[in-house]
């Protein structure tokens, strides 16, 4: 049974004791929402550097040496490009 939110006494008016209870649950929900969104970009993340470690060896495996100093060329035009602005 979960816990209760609330560390005093609850109201006796009717109202005033169904507003609260709403706003200690969606209290509750978003808290837990938060906590699940981080997971979710935790996990994602750890996934997103997996397959950066393995892309990189693998393009350069699959890749022509004509393909590589193409890139490389280009690369150092864009460099010295910048250098000469």
């Amino acid at each position: 049974m979960p816990k209760r939110l609330s560390k005093g006494k609850r109201p006796r008016d009717v109202n005033q004791l169904a507003h609260q209870l709403v706003r200690e649950s969606t209290e509750q929900a978003a808290n837990q929402e938060d906590s699940h969104q981080a997971e979710i970009s935790r996990i994602m993340a750890e996934m997103g550097r997996k397959g950066g470690k393995i892309g990189g060896k693998r393009r350069l495996e699959t890749m022509t040496e004509e393909r590589r100093k193409e890139i490389a060329l280009k690369a150092a035009k864009t460099r010295w490009a910048r250098a000469q602005t």
